[in-house]
């Protein structure tokens, strides 16, 4: 078996890829920038919304996983219009381009528990009626979703929905709150936090979410959705307490509170446990402890090749 990862050299996507050749399962890369995690897959360089670089990419693939995506809400926002061909047209290329395709046995979607952001009841799985999303970064996954459907019952292209939880761990944006915090730390800043901190999410190691996604390609999982979350409800406040339990000497600092804060949902992913086997096996603790380790380890080596840098321009 051979599988196309989208977004194969971001953060979910490098990790998917590091997991399907894990399990024997050869792995080609197509994305805009080239993969700097390992140097032993196939990459194809290109852009979701050129539909003939997509067609090229996927000769003799028989499973995709569409991660590639404008995926930070706060991108989104600022704009909304490129993200919105990213993550819709795009969408719509990659279940048209597998159509045609003819071998494609599967096309796994990695979608969002924001899409949960709206609706009414505080506990939430798969059947939960969803709500006109109010954020467009919502709007354009369940558009992806949509598409998925639709693809499915019209053309018989098998898909697969998977709703992410946040993933954190190595290679994550640096823009994400654990990024955010583990740098304030590690240059003896302090943690800033928005309220009480109270506010929780069910972040999810990303290492874990990636063997979701592998374990999404089973034959019981066909045009099915499933969400792919977090054990543990992880306050924001739990998040710099853990940083520092870690680290040792760091400052918490508690500001006033954001107007329209999301106070989180309680998702479930007792469908993925029951159907695909899966459940997350990482602790929150260690997947910071794991993150924290690769990003001083990045560091280090920015640090090494900046050295190397001046050493040439000096002579």
């Amino acid at each position: 078996m051979k599988a196309l990862v989208t977004g194969g050299s971001g953060f979910i996507g490098s990790h998917v890829v590091d997991k399907l050749r894990e399990k024997g399962i050869e792995a080609r890369v197509f994305d805009m920038v080239m993969p700097t995690f390992r140097k032993d897959i196939e990459f194809y360089q290109g852009s979701l919304l050129n539909f003939d670089e997509l067609r090229m990419a996927l000769m003799g693939i028989d499973v995709v996983f569409h991660l590639g995506a404008v995926a930070d809400v706060k991108d989104v926002f600022r704009d909304p219009h490129y993200s919105e061909s990213i993550n819709v047209r795009g969408t719509m290329n990659v279940l048209e381009a597998s159509r045609l395709n003819g071998s494609i046995k599967r096309v796994v979607y990695g979608s969002t528990t924001w899409v949960y952001s709206d609706a009414q009841a505080h506990e939430v799985d798969e059947n939960t009626p969803l709500t006109s999303p109010s954020h467009l970064y919502t709007a354009t996954k369940l558009s992806g979703e949509h598409y998925c459907h639709a693809y499915s019952k019209l053309y018989n292209l098998d898909t697969t929905i998977l709703r992410y939880g946040i993933p954190y761990g190595p290679r994550a944006r640096d823009g994400a709150v654990i990024p955010i915090f583990v740098k304030k730390a590690l240059n003896g800043e302090p943690i800033t936090i928005a309220g009480d901190g109270s506010q929780f999410r069910k972040f999810i190691y990303v290492e874990d979410l990636a063997e979701g996604n592998v374990l999404a390609i089973k034959n019981i999982a066909r045009n099915k959705i499933y969400n792919l979350d977090g054990k543990e409800k992880i306050a924001i406040a739990q998040i710099a307490k853990t940083i520092k339990n870690i680290l040792g000497d760091v400052r918490i600092e508690y500001l006033p509170s954001r107007a329209g804060d999301f106070p989180g949902k309680e998702v479930s992913s007792e469908l993925a446990k029951k159907e695909l086997g899966w459940e997350p096996k990482t602790s929150f603790e260690d997947g910071v402890r794991e993150y924290i380790t690769w990003y001083k380890a990045r560091e280090e080596q920015r640090d090494a090749d900046y050295r190397k840098i001046d050493a040439i321009l000096k002579n």
